[in-house]
């Protein structure tokens, strides 16, 4: 069963701090790199940062210096922790896999990307 649980979103204003933390499967948090990827009204969801087993981090240009991804692999738990924060990075977080996981949908017949409920993380200027 896939478990991909985030929290920790909210309403910050212009130069604020938050953390998201995510809670995995442990078989997806075992083997996998982890990620946090985002979703904005009008745009297509994409990857802020990930983070392999055991190796280096890496971020999207636009958050270097200002997000810091994490892994507690006895928690099973990935973190991001969000400095400076600015309109921009206004969405619905979420953490996956990288790439995504995915699942075969009987109703579309096709392979799909599984996403959890993912957290709102609004800025306001």
């Amino acid at each position: 069963q896939v478990q991909l649980v985030e929290s920790g979103g909210g309403l910050v204003q212009a130069g604020g701090s938050l953390r998201l933390a995510c809670a995995a499967s442990e078989r997806i948090f075992a083997t996998k790199t982890m990620a946090w990827y985002r979703h904005s009204p009008g745009k297509q969801r994409e990857l802020v940062a990930s983070i392999p087993n055991g190796g280096s981090a890496d971020y999207k240009d636009s958050v270097k210096g200002r997000f810091t991804i994490s892994r507690d692999n006895a928690k099973n738990t990935v973190y991001l922790r969000m400095n400076s924060l600015k309109p921009e990075d206004t969405a619905v977080y979420y953490c996956n896999a990288d790439p995504p996981l995915t699942y075969y949908s009987d109703t579309y017949r096709s392979w799909r990307n599984y996403w959890g409920q993912g957290t709102q993380v609004t800025v306001s200027s």
